[in-house]
């Protein structure tokens, strides 16, 4: 009998235990590879995602676009984030790929504090980056060589980058080039005279932004094109979301994030826009 009480009351203090810790959470999880212009929104969007749904997790990885597309095309990872449309990729079945547009981003020339210019023509953008121009002061500015940095081949920044800036059949001179946007402001930042490019959302005290033709790199002027280097935020999946992957798509897209956490990390909700693009650079406006 004793025995008997004993297993008894072994199974109900089992029981409290059980009860102290809560219900067994089912962790879950995808990943998103691709674009560092669009990492920071995914990677904060992901983090606050977690928090209010436990056991839920959302890995994000960078690589540049071209990474982002061949890897949800070969249909490797959940979604991939890229500045430029599917249509853009060479050996990329686009019709396979669902595209999400989650946010709009500007993307500026960036270059180093101290080069004494400010404001440059596009005409002076394109001699830079092809090599034409050589020193700061061929522009006005300090008697400093120019050092160009790229973007690497695959990155969508810079896809973006040399369409509305170089003309057709340009080639931006061969120089080094960065897998990533924050070791690109980092360099910019710490070499005199170097210039490159990135999104809005990486410009910070440590780097100048330069005016085009007396347009400044703003998100009002985005809106409106005239500011023209601006590309939207893809997450693309390979067929329609689901799961895991809808509801954070469904989430990031939520009017919620799209009217705090987007601005708030120097992106453009889509629904500000006054223009529409397509994958041709054709805009129009929005009625």
């Amino acid at each position: 009998m004793k025995l008997i009480n004993s297993r008894f009351l072994l199974i109900i203090a089992f029981g409290f235990i059980l009860t102290a810790c809560g219900p067994v959470v089912e962790e879950e999880s995808i990943t998103a590879v691709g674009s560092s212009a669009l990492q920071p929104l995914v990677e904060a969007a992901g983090e606050q995602f977690s928090t209010e749904n436990v056991g839920k997790f959302i890995n994000v990885q960078g690589g540049g676009s071209g990474t982002g597309l061949s890897q949800i095309a070969a249909n490797a990872v959940d979604i991939g984030n890229s500045d430029i449309f599917a249509e853009e990729k060479d050996g990329i079945d686009a019709s396979k790929l669902v595209d999400h547009r989650v946010a709009v981003v500007g993307i500026t020339p960036i270059v180093t504090p101290g080069t004494g210019v400010s404001d440059i023509s596009i005409q002076e953008l394109q001699d830079i980056f092809t090599g034409k121009i050589t020193n700061w002061s061929e522009l006005g500015g300090k008697d400093l060589p120019i050092t160009v940095l790229n973007r690497a081949a695959g990155s969508g920044t810079r896809a973006t980058f040399e369409q509305w800036v170089l003309e057709e059949g340009q080639n931006s001179i061969i120089t080094q080039e960065q897998e990533s946007s924050g070791t690109v402001r980092q360099i910019v930042a710490s070499t005199p005279g170097t210039i490159s490019y990135v999104a809005f959302s990486y410009v910070n005290e440590d780097v100048e932004s330069l005016s085009i033709d007396g347009v400044e790199p703003t998100d009002e002027n985005v809106k409106t094109n005239e500011w023209l280097i601006w590309s939207y935020e893809h997450m693309y999946t390979n067929g329609e979301p689901t799961g895991l992957t809808k509801e954070f798509l469904d989430y990031i897209l939520s009017d919620d994030i799209q009217s705090t956490l987007i601005g708030a990390l120097g992106y453009i909700p889509t629904s500000q826009m006054e223009v529409e693009r397509d994958v041709e650079g054709n805009t129009v406006p929005i009625e």
